[in-house]
């Protein structure tokens, strides 16, 4: 049932002819180094990738590379990369239940990598996205521009975007007005494999058998019993042989070359697009200058030492998704990438 690879080139292309519109220059747009950062593939074989004629890697070869490839590109404010035991703390794990992991030598527990991708701020798939993520992803590959409660208060937006996610029509609705149902991981895999059961059938219109599925990554229909029946989560790797099956989005960790590029141009193409319509709608402007001022009103009842803990914790979020420069020499912090 996997759906068919994106085209890679023909999106390329789209890209290219957008960046030349919008007087930028494609070379830089679509630098091998900003489109490993955007998918985790290693910038010397993105070439082959869209070429078609990059080997396949591993499962765990590949969350190994990706997860390595994470510490050490979205670093810590002062440019240190990640210790493992405070990734694992904002997940209340151990530091060495990421050992494996980082020495390539296991795959983490499905709830670990769940707990990676969110640290670090990249897309956790359809299996593992918390509702707001996985809302925004949907509304961004499919409206024409940005949304709020209003562009998908029509019911059927609101089926398409549950087809989309695995999130029923009112756990939409609550995303969208700012209150996401929050369930617990092992709860939103089960609803979101019976989602992928109920509405991806096959040509007779039944559900797709446990065995069908399981053995598309050569496993037993009993490994997904206990999936099924909502008393366990299913190991790493069979989760991303259901998505795989589905053709639905596997994550940063989990998705093949192919599907993780897709992915990453498609995010430059949505932003080109986005710029582009931004540059003829001075409304914009004024909207994010008023969601300026509101966070800037709040933020003057802290004390100073609730503006240090905030501009902190700014700090942390924007290294952690890559998107700060580190200072020129570390402060005073002498343990590894230490949490603050």
């Amino acid at each position: 049932m996997r759906a068919a690879r994106p085209a890679l080139d023909t999106i390329w292309g789209r890209v290219v002819e957008l960046a030349e519109q919008r007087g930028q220059d494609p070379a830089e747009v679509l630098s091998v180094e900003r489109l490993s950062h955007l998918s985790g593939v290693e910038p010397a074989l993105i070439p082959r990738v869209v070429a078609g004629t990059a080997p396949e890697l591993p499962l765990c070869r590949r969350v190994h590379q990706r997860f390595l490839r994470l510490r050490s590109t979205r670093r810590d404010r002062y440019g240190r990369e990640w210790s493992l035991a405070a990734i694992a703390e904002d997940f209340d794990a151990p530091g060495a239940s990421l050992g494996p992991l980082n020495a390539g030598t296991g795959l983490p527990r499905l709830g670990h990598a769940a707990g990676v991708q969110r640290f670090f701020g990249v897309y956790a798939g359809f299996l593992l996205a918390d509702s707001k993520s996985a809302v925004e992803r949907a509304l961004a590959t499919t409206a024409p521009g940005p949304a709020g409660p209003a562009d998908a208060a029509d019911a059927d937006d609101l089926e398409h975007l549950s087809y989309l996610t695995g999130i029923t029509p009112q756990g939409i609705r609550l995303t969208l007005d700012g209150t996401p149902p929050r369930l617990p991981l092992k709860e939103q895999v089960r609803l979101r494999f019976e989602h992928l059961r109920r509405t991806r059938r096959r040509e007779d219109g039944q559900p797709h058998s446990l065995s069908a599925i399981a053995g598309s990554f050569d496993a037993s229909g009993q490994s997904l019993t206990r999936l099924a029946r909502g008393d366990g989560l299913p190991n790493l790797a069979a989760a991303a042989g259901i998505q795989r099956f589905y053709g639905v989005e596997s994550g940063f960790l989990l998705a093949d070359d192919t599907e993780a590029l897709g992915s990453a141009l498609a995010r430059v193409e949505r932003e080109l697009e986005a710029a582009q319509r931004a540059a003829g709608n001075p409304m914009l402007a004024v909207m994010r200058a008023h969601d300026v001022r509101n966070i800037v009103t709040r933020a003057g009842r802290l004390s100073p030492g609730g503006w240090k803990s905030l501009a902190d914790h700014l700090d942390d979020l924007l290294a952690r998704e890559g998107q700060l420069n580190p200072p020129a020499a570390p402060c005073d912090r002498t343990a590894e990438g230490g949490a603050p």
